[in-house]
């Protein structure tokens, strides 16, 4: 080979390295990394707009009393919370997972229905979210064992007799359900996902296809290296997928058949991997997030009909 084409094609190899290293960062930057998501259809549940279909529940969560809780994680970041005590004494506690680049404020629709339904509230703030430490978007993989702890905080703090269930939104049904594979205690009667990812890897791969137009590798590889290095952990470790097989708590999944944000046939998969007590509830013409709007009685119903079957003291009337 001659000297030339040699360097040729060397120099031609490292401008590839240097390109994909270079795309690599800037999906760590957008994905992983702390800043504003210009992508996402988000939630604005500061102001009350004309027609909101979310009027009574910002209204009340504006009012409810909130208590700041926190807990420091086991990589010692400072994590804070909102407890909502119940106005009638209750054993019962829900706790609410936010979802990605959101806060517990994004949580107010869903923190009235289960205060509506008797339980007490706990919304954290996951890591590098709202008011907790961090620097990067965990996926919900290092929020599972920050999950864990804020559990072992109520059962030590309201008694053995505490029965909590989980319930998370998008990134924050994914932590959920990364929860569910972990040793919980028997105080965890059930948990609620709604329109959660299967995997980071598929979720990764889909939104790089549907917002780049390009393929999985090797950027998908590559970013999760660089996620493992800055954030501590791969993308095919944060697998809800994997966990909900381990799975012994009773699971309910939701998700809106017209979601594009994370594919509905991630419902599926992650149902037909769940061997634990489980149910499927697949709203009729909803989007990413919108499964609770879009039909509120429905939504509320099927909840209902879960928890009556899964906690010890519940009785819920199936008409709203």
């Amino acid at each position: 080979m001659k000297k030339s084409m040699k360097w040729g094609l060397l120099g031609s190899l490292g401008l590839s390295v240097s390109a994909l290293a270079y795309a690599s960062a800037y999906f760590y930057k957008k994905s992983v990394g702390l800043n504003k998501k210009d992508f996402l259809d988000e939630f604005s549940m500061d102001e009350i707009s004309a027609d909101d279909p979310w009027e009574d529940e910002k209204s009340w969560y504006k009012s409810v009393k909130k208590e700041n809780l926190t807990i420091q994680s086991t990589d010692n970041l400072l994590l804070s919370g909102l407890h909502i005590p119940h106005n009638e004494p209750s054993d019962k506690v829900a706790i609410l997972a936010h979802g990605y680049s959101g806060s517990n404020r994004d949580m107010a629709p869903w923190a009235k229905l289960f205060y509506d339904l008797g339980f007490s509230l706990l919304l954290p703030d996951a890591r590098g979210h709202g008011e907790s430490e961090g620097d990067y978007i965990g996926f919900g993989w290092h929020e599972r064992k920050d999950y864990v702890q804020w559990m072992d905080k109520l059962i030590a703090e309201n008694g053995e007799d505490t029965e909590i269930i989980l319930f998370g939104l998008s990134m924050g049904a994914a932590t959920v359900m990364n929860v569910s594979g972990e040793n919980l205690p028997p105080q965890v009667k059930a948990i609620i996902e709604d329109c959660g990812y299967s995997s980071v890897t598929k979720e990764m791969a889909h939104q790089l296809k549907s917002m780049y137009r390009l393929p999985q590798y090797p950027f998908i590889p590559m970013t999760s290296l660089i996620t493992k290095v800055k954030a501590g952990y791969w993308f095919g470790e944060a697998s809800p997928e994997e966990q909900v097989k381990k799975a012994k708590t009773p699971l309910l999944f939701i998700h809106g058949d017209e979601d594009d944000f994370v594919p509905t046939h991630m419902a599926y998969e992650l149902y037909n991997e769940t061997k634990s007590p489980k149910e499927l509830y697949i709203a009729v013409g909803a989007k990413h997030g919108y499964a609770y709007v879009s039909n509120k009685e429905l939504y509320r119903t099927r909840i209902k009909h879960f928890l009556n079957t899964h906690l010890e003291r519940a009785q819920y009337s199936l008409t709203v």
